[in-house]
């Protein structure tokens, strides 16, 4: 490890950087993932009904677990973290399910189920080594592109403005989103060294300026916020009903499919080398127990974020102090409500516009991993297949109407799922030669 602080260092996993520098591009890192990271809470909220005071209860926890987690990933304890950087956040895997549970069986089911699927995934991920040998590099790679590509929607509806936003698609939010976009762009054409990487931070900046003389932030928020405040324990005492529990740990099973293609896009688009079944270990495990701890301060599951994946593969920072900066300014904004309630004023379009050639950055790595597979015969029927069946299908999710509505949750909406389950089955039943003879 270098002993000395360098600027250098943010290029190496190890290594110190001057704090004035590693601040930056901790806080990009934040500003990236931080509207996604408070949006499953505040549609769930919604939907099982809960009040505002409630629900800032949640957002500020959510902030501190994140946080938390993050720490754990990049610094592990015992065999729980991978040692990567890995951003952690909620995630929004579950959300669909959620939304269902919730109005059925109440708020207090959702976190006695988060709470037994967090330790289901944590045991798994310990015994990672043992059943991640039926996920070879090919349906890793299939993971990763299907990851980028159901991304792309999420980065498209953030630059017109926001699902749900009345002005969606305005000219409005095509101006701001357009705005950042090109600032991202040129800022990374004409920064020198190290300051190219931080295109993200400087296209986030701009675009708030220009959508404050625009009139396009509300600070009313502001004015209830709290200056300090500390996340309560157990606000919402566990409830076990089995319906709720099964649902949800056939959603943590898919969540962890997706944690592993995080981490194997995080390994090569940043390190340049595969992910070590220790770290893929390491990686399910802090998903599974940082959700359970999650679920004790009544929040939702936690989950490695692709938001911030694509940001590693843009930038290729992957020093774990740098991002740890972050880390701890999103447990800052956690512990200060009223820090936090400014950094969710940050548009939709604003990031729209930078996250959206961060999620195709994603895609490209899921291509490269492709690639160093090979285009063998065999290879090019598990991604085709499962891409073509994966996302098509969830294109059209009224196709899997026939199925019961537990089975409807897990696939319908879910394009990762779908792909993972399909190259599965395609690497144990084809066979391992299929190359025709000349």
């Amino acid at each position: 490890m270098d002993k000395k602080a360098s600027i250098d260092n943010i290029y190496r996993l190890e290594g110190r950087v001057p704090f004035s520098k590693a601040v930056p591009f901790g806080l990009q890192h934040i500003l990236a993932m931080f509207v996604a990271n408070i949006a499953p809470i505040i549609i769930v909220a919604g939907a099982s009904g809960l009040d505002a005071s409630q629900s800032a209860g949640l957002i500020q926890s959510a902030m501190v677990i994140a946080g938390i987690g993050t720490l754990i990933q990049l610094f592990p304890l015992w065999r729980i973290g991978s040692g990567l950087p890995i951003v952690m956040g909620i995630s929004f895997t579950f959300v669909s399910v959620f939304c269902y549970i919730g109005p059925v069986y109440g708020y207090n089911a959702i976190v006695g189920a988060v709470l037994v699927g967090g330790i289901i995934e944590g045991v798994l991920g310990l015994f990672a080594r043992y059943w991640t040998k039926l996920i070879a590099p090919i349906v890793a790679a299939s993971v990763v592109t299907a990851i980028g590509f159901s991304l792309l929607s999420v980065g498209a509806a953030s630059f017109g403005g926001g699902n749900g936003n009345d002005g969606f698609g305005s000219a409005a939010n095509w101006i701001l989103g357009t705005i950042t976009l090109l600032c991202c762009l040129l800022f990374n054409i004409l920064a020198k060294s190290y300051w190219k990487q931080l295109s993200v931070l400087f296209g986030l900046a701009v675009g708030y300026v220009v959508a404050l003389c625009m009139g396009m932030i509300d600070f009313s928020a502001l004015k209830s916020a709290s200056v300090v405040a500390l996340p309560s324990i157990l606000p919402f005492k566990p409830e076990f009903n089995i319906d709720a529990i099964i649902a949800v740990v056939l959603i943590f099973l898919v969540s962890a499919t997706e944690t592993i293609g995080d981490t194997s896009a995080l390994a090569t688009s940043g390190l340049n080398r595969k992910a070590a079944t220790k770290e893929i270990s390491g990686s399910l495990t802090c998903d599974g127990f940082i959700s359970a701890l999650s679920a004790l301060f009544g929040c939702l599951p936690i989950t490695s974020f692709s938001q911030n994946v694509g940001l590693v593969a843009m930038t290729k920072v992957v020093n774990r102090l740098t991002i740890a900066t972050g880390a701890i300014i999103m447990m800052l904004a956690g512990i200060f409500p009223i820090f936090g309630t400014l950094l969710a004023t940050l548009p939709d379009a604003v990031l729209g516009g930078c996250t959206i050639m961060m999620f195709g950055t994603i895609v490209v790595s899921g291509l490269r991993m492709i690639s160093s597979c090979g285009y063998s015969q065999r290879n090019i029927t598990i991604v085709a297949l499962s891409l073509s069946i994966g996302i098509g299908f969830t294109q059209v999710p009224e196709i899997f109407a026939i199925f019961p509505r537990i089975v409807q949750n897990v696939f319908a909406q879910n394009c990762v799922a779908t792909v993972f389950l399909v190259a599965v089955i395609l690497n144990l039943i084809l066979p391992k030669n299929m190359e025709v003879k000349k």
